[in-house]
């Protein structure tokens, strides 16, 4: 396994925080590694806590790196909000080179000449995305690269978001020991794993409903239009199921996930279940029917409230249809339901991926591909992001006593670590 054809995404969710450890061959990924752990530092999409954020982090890192046998050393942080705002961009630049053949310089160069714009100065821009590059007055170029012209046009969008939540969240990763590799805007990333190329260029809504918060997407002509976040998910389903059967929220999360259904007209009487009453030992006995009745209310509202938001943004029609995802989409009802609400096609998004084929991983395996493809557009060096330090050295045919020497060996760099660590600790309070 090469490392330096290996990237790894971090999707820092409000109920779960997922690493995705990917590996690029001839162009198309495998996922070797995954890395999943409770958020305890997020509510509704934002951090409310640095360190429980940066625990979560470091415990889904260890987790995918144990699958891999490699050190993560840097990632793909993905980014989400009602913070996020998208602009559109226009560079122009002479091609430099004699031959008049456009190179990676040329598009850094118009890259960096579409974001000369007046940007607020408590806004950050985060990315360009290039939409066509023109060539001498040809447009609908995808890659200008080894294309003999004069004037490299690029026609794109810059993707700002608000310095204070950006920052806090580059600084959990970092303070997690790791490196930001890219930043990436989530439901882009959630677009490109997610949508066909007919369904962007009809004009699609993409709907991520997370944990804490819900993700509303709008593509057309196949670029993205427009993104808003409600702050309504699946922990709003397993609170009200806590409170009906009160029970705690684990419980009514491991209920919700193993007896839950989100269409009342289809749920199952006959399934039945018992639940611990919270501040008792007394168990009590529940159907599916009762709970669905709970989720369907519940679910229905976050639908509608994204299709308000759909009004609000000014959509009117929607051939493509609707698209959903989340980890709150994985639950039987949820198609039919929506079909009743939007009164439109709809279909489950979900990655062909072994190891990760669960609508909540769709955002970690989108920002591995959009990632990339990206970095290729724009001539970004992205490897690498693993290194091999986690690998056990192959056992030498000696004698038996030689295993003693080379624990101390392994004991040692432990120490430092820690040290290192908290001497890292004090510098950042003290300084």
């Amino acid at each position: 396994m090469n490392q330096n054809e290996i990237l790894v995404s971090l999707d820092i969710g409000t109920s779960r925080i997922k690493v995705i450890i990917g590996e690029i061959m001839n162009d198309s990924l495998n996922i070797i590694g995954v890395g999943s752990s409770k958020s305890n530092g997020m509510k509704k999409g934002a951090i409310v806590d640095i360190d429980q954020t940066v625990h979560s982090i470091k415990s889904a890192v260890e987790q995918a790196e144990r699958m891999v046998d490699m050190k993560i050393d840097r990632v793909v942080v993905g980014v989400n909000g009602n913070h996020i705002q998208l602009q559109p961009c226009h560079g122009v630049v002479a091609v430099s080179s004699e031959t008049r053949e456009i190179g990676n310089e040329d598009i850094a160069r118009v890259i960096d000449a579409a974001q000369v714009v007046s940007i607020p100065p408590e806004r950050e821009i985060i990315d360009v995305i290039p939409q066509q590059f023109i060539v001498d007055g040809q447009d609908e170029i995808t890659d200008p690269r080894g294309m003999i012209g004069v004037r490299l046009e690029m026609e794109g969008m810059i993707i700002t978001c608000a310095k204070t939540v950006l920052h806090n969240t580059l600084k959990c990763v970092e303070r997690a020991g790791l490196e930001v590799l890219d930043v990436c805007l989530q439901p882009l990333a959630t677009g490109t794993v997610s949508l066909s190329e007919d369904e962007t260029n009809l004009g699609v809504a993409l709907v991520d409903v997370g944990g804490g918060s819900t993700t509303i997407s709008i593509f057309d002509e196949g670029h993205l239009r427009g993104t808003s976040m409600i702050p309504y998910g699946g922990d709003n389903l397993t609170k009200d199921l806590s409170i009906g059967l009160r029970t705690s929220t684990e419980e009514a999360e491991k209920i919700k996930i193993d007896h839950g259904h989100a269409f009342f007209d289809d749920a199952n009487e006959e399934e039945t279940f018992s639940v611990t009453i919270i501040g008792s030992n007394r168990e009590q006995s529940f159907n599916q029917l009762q709970i669905s009745d709970m989720i369907e209310a519940r679910l229905e509202e976050i639908l509608v409230f994204a299709a308000q938001e759909l009004q609000r943004m000014g959509v009117r029609e929607l051939p493509g249809g609707f698209v959903l995802t989340g980890g709150a989409m994985n639950m039987p009802g949820v198609l039919e339901l929506a079909q009743d609400v939007f009164n439109s096609n709809i279909r489950l998004a979900i990655p062909d991926y072994i190891g990760v084929r669960e609508p909540q991983y769709t955002s970690g395996v989108g920002i591995l591909q959009f990632a990339y493809r990206n970095a290729k557009i724009q001539g970004k060096e992205m490897f690498p992001s693993v290194s091999m330090d986690y690998e056990q050295p192959a056992p030498k045919k000696q004698k038996r006593t030689a295993k003693q020497p080379k624990e101390e060996e392994t004991e040692e760099p432990k120490k430092k670590k820690k040290e290192s660590g908290f001497q890292n600790l004090l510098k950042y309070f003290f300084d």
